[in-house]
């Protein structure tokens, strides 16, 4: 298990959901032909498509980032393993609801791949709930893999990296994201993080939620089952490890993003997403703009928290 005994923590500015949607709403249409953003009592994400271990993205809600694109590149730290249960405590909720992007842990795993996290921690008297899947390359055709990580393993573990929203999964207001057509060339979550970054230059805020690629198509990638023998030095030698494919919604998409990092060597972005015919893996945008269709809710982070930082960092391999 890597140490997390170093844990910083930032208090994030975190406006009123009305507030926030006004500022969204306009940002978000200089990147798409169609947007409505709405404040709305969260839908129960126990239903169909979503399938989560609770109902709702309500209470406490925080942000953390955890280990970091250091452990990975240019060489595996293959001993940095984490405890979403661990974690739960570290962010000052145990027995919180756990959503977000993060590697699998390849010593459990025996293989590299993606993570796409959905977890309710532990608490007393209840045991962990873990909803996560993962998707790796597979050996026999060379494509994406996505499985159920519970159907295989018993943990709640993952490894290297992971950046995550957390709270009690508590029904309760969320803002509300629909977006057609896309004109611009943000992805959704840049489009957002960068409109969040116009408004509060000063500020740092995070969002955190879930958010669903209703028609069209994505350009993802899968790291591959193993880890690159040379050390990867350059965003273009990390790209040409990865592996990359174009799939199908509907996708339900997992994102963190902050709008600036207040100083603790955040990833600024990152969403992975699954799906219920087999595909998913980390989102980086649609590839069919004047089709797609976005639904997606999501709330402001209260607190960011820094979890075992790398001491030695780079801003190699953070698309």
């Amino acid at each position: 298990m890597a140490d997390i005994s170093r844990t910083e923590k930032v208090q994030l500015h975190a406006p009123a959901l009305e507030e926030l949607r006004g500022v969204l709403q306009a940002g978000l249409e200089a990147n798409f032909a169609e947007v409505q953003v709405s404040v709305v009592e969260c839908p129960d994400l126990t239903k169909e498509p979503f399938q989560f271990p609770v109902k709702g993205l309500c209470g406490k809600p925080r942000i953390t980032d955890v280990g970091g694109v250091p452990y990975l590149i240019p060489v595996p730290q293959t001993h940095k393993e984490y405890d979403m249960n661990v974690i739960s405590k570290e962010l000052e909720l145990p027995g919180a609801f756990i959503l977000g992007a993060g590697a699998a842990p390849s010593r459990i795993t025996g293989m590299n791949a993606e993570l796409m996290p959905l977890v309710l921690t532990e608490a007393e008297g209840r045991p962990a709930v873990n909803g996560s899947y993962f998707s790796s390359i597979n050996p026999a055709d060379g494509q994406c893999l996505q499985e159920k990580y519970s159907d295989r393993f018993s943990d709640c573990n993952f490894g290297l990296l992971g950046n995550l929203y957390a709270c009690e999964g508590k029904p309760g207001k969320v803002l509300e994201v629909r977006a057609k057509k896309r004109t611009g060339s943000n992805s959704l979550v840049t489009a957002l993080r960068k409109t969040l970054e116009a408004q509060y230059p000063d500020k740092s805020l995070a969002l955190g939620g879930t958010f669903i690629i209703q028609k069209g198509k994505a350009k993802i990638h899968i790291m591959p089952r193993e880890f690159s023998a040379c050390p990867l030095n350059t965003n273009d030698e990390v790209n040409n490890w990865l592996k990359h494919f174009e799939v199908s919604a509907p996708l339900i998409c997992q994102s963190v993003l902050v709008s600036r990092d207040p100083g603790l060597d955040l990833r600024v972005e990152h969403t992975h997403g699954f799906s219920h015919h087999g595909e998913g893996g980390h989102y980086y945008i649609d590839t069919t703009p004047d089709t797609v269709e976005y639904l997606g809710y999501f709330l402001p982070a209260e607190f960011a928290y820094r979890i075992d930082r790398p001491k030695h960092t780079h801003t190699v391999g953070r698309d």
